[in-house]
């Protein structure tokens, strides 16, 4: 599943008239880039959540099939759902198994066919070193689990796996994630790994301009 309903008030006045996930870095939208990467590691259906110029994504990316997969939409016009909530109310469309979720305003070169969550477990992170941006970080990683709280934090990628079992006890609205990732982490139900390659946070015009210059994300 992308992400890709957020409204992108940061990177104003671009996502005025166009969605944050359909930016160009290089010549190429980054939520293309990520259909690209997804459908190279054998993921063949991809669900993509839509709100904020959805239409635009939709008509951008079609049915998938000139990438070689299939698109699924889940409409969230009525109202954004939050990250966890728009991942809820996608479920229908997803396969039952576990299922890969990323950041449609990432930039990365991870390697989508390493994700993988154990059979005991209900969710693995994808955790960075902290940018400049975010230096406290999100959660720790001690042992092969992420954790609430440790000396060294990273910070979260916006690229995980779940099992519906995740979310258990959700009901359909708007709701965040990360008291689902903290649940998640006191139950010890939580593996993390850490990656150092390219991982760039699209959040602002001005780490737009550098990673679309070459400056940053080689």
């Amino acid at each position: 599943m992308i992400l890709a309903a957020g409204r992108g008030e940061r990177l104003r006045p671009l996502t005025d008239s166009t969605p944050k996930p359909l930016l160009k870095v290089r010549g190429q939208p980054l939520i293309e880039r990520h259909v690209v990467a997804l459908g190279r590691a054998g993921m063949q259906r991809i669900v993509i959540n839509l709100a904020w110029l959805g239409s635009q994504i939709r008509d951008y990316l079609g049915d998938g099939s000139r990438y070689g997969v299939a698109i699924v939409y889940s409409d969230e016009q009525a109202g954004v759902l939050n990250t966890a909530g728009g991942i809820f109310r996608a479920l229908p469309h997803l396969e039952p198994g576990p299922f890969a979720v990323v950041n449609g305003d990432v930039y990365t070169d991870f390697s989508f066919d390493t994700l993988s969550v154990a059979p005991a477990l209900d969710a693995h992170l994808v955790l960075v070193p902290n940018p400049s941006q975010h230096p406290r970080g999100d959660f720790g990683l001690e042992h092969g689990m992420a954790t609430a709280a440790a000396a060294n934090q990273y910070t979260f990628s916006g690229i995980a796996v779940y099992r519906r079992t995740f979310f258990a006890g959700c009901s359909d609205g708007a709701f965040p994630l990360k008291p689902l990732l903290l649940r998640s982490m006191a139950a010890n139900l939580c593996s993390a790994e850490l990656y150092g390659g390219v991982w760039e946070d699209v959040g602002t015009l001005e780490r737009l301009t550098a990673l679309d210059r070459g400056l940053v994300g080689h």
